[in-house]
């Protein structure tokens, strides 16, 4: 994990970016190593979901709003858009692993994995 983490830019004690603009593709798929995760086009949907909903609303969505956009989007659709969808793709839970692969900072209320 110390190679791991000498590739990243500053982040926390539990490594989350402490800037979100620092996070590029590369380094989202260098945090999805430490959990023996391989990004797949669903991965990189929702990832890529979160980062453009912080870029315009300046905060992370919510699990609801993640689940809302997924209903809409062709990829998932409403039958895999639940909790269990968002948990099959994250195991660790939304805002443990999808918010941390997507350059978030650690989101202050953890609810987001509720």
């Amino acid at each position: 994990m110390s190679g791991i983490a000498a590739d990243l830019p500053p982040v926390d004690n539990e490594g989350f970016l402490l800037e979100p603009s620092d996070w590029s593709e590369t380094i989202a798929t260098t945090i999805a190593q430490q959990f023996d995760a391989e990004l797949s086009a669903d991965h990189w949907a929702i990832v890529n979901f979160v980062r453009d909903y912080y870029e315009y609303h300046q905060q992370v969505p919510e699990t609801r709003r993640v689940l809302q956009w997924m209903k809409t989007a062709e990829e998932f659709g409403k039958e895999r858009a639940t909790r269990k969808g968002l948990y099959k793709l994250f195991p660790h839970g939304y805002g443990q692993q999808a918010c941390k692969i997507a350059g978030m900072r650690k989101p202050l209320k953890l609810m987001l994995d509720v």
